[in-house]
């Protein structure tokens, strides 16, 4: 694979460009249309006049949890521990967060060092009691149990902080709890918003409902690996991470139905349908393990048009009599990816140099700087808590 020179997709963005908290409004932010190769400026509540009025949009239903617990040593010493992955009693994500007495995640821990293998980290609010203990050092291995008969989704709930991403300079406060998560969020399991969604209102989705613009949600549990920089040179020899994402056979079926107009929201939600087309081409090779690596795109040879690929997991999910599917991506896009599913992209503006960057460049190709050197002059807002794009492409 040929060179990707990372600091080609890099572009200044000030520290007041950064967005610190959302509009009072969700659906008041700013809006740029990006429509093959012309650029025009709206609001967010506005989208329904600027879709293709066949679109059909697809969003990422993931809730995010208080993923940041504090334990204060007698010392005075904080150990930090940001949640990633349930490994006990279950790696499904679902599931784990509705566990009783105990559950086991690989962890980030900060200050680790002044924390002891042997020695029980523990903090109590509204009646009950947690206890972290460290049971694997070396990969992040913490095992927490807890008094009574709570979900751990009850218990962080009460003693969890929400996770705003390193870029937001401030400490989380009560309302991040609501306005760090979409309206539409239903399955727990996140640790960074999939945060296009933020925008959307009841009144949005009611002027896209009086379009004829139909939607559809599937779950990709935002990792903290999103927000991970590209550290080397190449980008291509960048590590992504690996996220748990959640279909249905109702989903299957509808992206069958529309076919050619699928716009998502968001790059979670972008991720989770590319990741769909591999899985299908797997299938399709006899390989029924749904566990896309990160290069797969870049390996295939011999690729089935989508509607074969989407058919096979529906055969694949009738035969086992199974409604849902549960799988783990690392895909990997960036320029000289070919989209399979996605026509377009509902999206924030995202960090220099990124991952998010790079998938923006595949998607558009060196207009992406046009994009955002137009949102940079117009001062638009950056990042998480920042305004919104429509991308549309020239070749959709």
């Amino acid at each position: 694979m040929e060179h990707l020179n990372v600091r080609d997709f890099y572009y200044d963005l000030p520290q007041e460009k950064i967005a610190l908290y959302p509009l009072k409004e969700r659906d008041q932010s700013k809006l740029l249309v990006y429509d093959r190769g012309q650029i025009q400026h709206a609001v967010f509540h506005q989208l329904a006049d600027y879709l293709p009025k066949e679109s059909y949009l697809v969003f990422n239903n993931t809730r995010v949890i208080p993923a940041r617990i504090r334990f204060a040593k007698s010392t005075g010493a904080v150990i930090e521990i940001f949640l990633l992955h349930p490994v006990h009693p279950t790696t499904l994500v679902a599931d784990a967060m509705q566990a009783t007495r105990r559950c086991d995640w690989q962890c980030t821990i900060g200050n680790i060092k002044r924390w002891p293998v042997n020695w029980k980290l523990g903090q109590e609010k509204n009646g009950v009691r947690l206890t972290a203990a460290l049971a694997d050092r070396d990969r992040g291995i913490v095992s927490f149990t807890w008094t009574g008969d709570r979900t751990f989704a009850e218990v962080i709930s009460s003693l969890g902080e929400t996770p705003l991403p390193p870029y937001i300079k401030r400490q989380a406060e009560s309302a991040d709890r609501h306005t760090y998560q979409t309206i539409y969020s239903r399955l727990e399991g996140a640790v960074a918003a999939p945060t296009a969604g933020l925008h959307f209102t009841d009144q949005v989705f009611r002027s896209l409902a009086s379009r004829g613009i139909d939607h559809d949600f599937v779950t990709l549990h935002v990792s903290a690996g999103t927000f991970q920089p590209i550290k080397a040179e190449n980008a291509n020899a960048h590590v992504m991470h690996e996220e748990q994402i959640v279909v249905t056979r109702a989903n299957i079926a509808n992206l069958i139905a529309h076919i050619e107009s699928v716009i998502p929201v968001g790059t979670t939600s972008l991720r989770t349908l590319e990741t769909l087309y591999w899985y299908g081409a797997r299938l399709m090779n006899g390989n029924s393990e749904f566990r896309i690596g990160q290069d797969e795109p870049f390996r295939q040879i011999h690729t089935p048009p989508v509607r074969d690929s989407l058919t096979a997991i529906a055969k694949y999910m009738d035969e086992k009599e199974q409604e849902t599917l549960v799988g783990e991506t690392s895909i990997y896009i960036r320029p000289g990816y070919k989209f399979r599913i996605c026509r377009g992209l509902i999206t924030n503006f995202h960090q220099p140099a990124s991952t998010l960057i790079l998938l923006v460049a595949a998607l558009l190709g060196p207009e992406w700087r046009k994009v955002y050197d137009e949102a940079l002059r117009e001062n638009y807002r950056f990042l998480s808590y920042g305004d919104s794009s429509l991308l549309l492409p020239v070749d959709r």
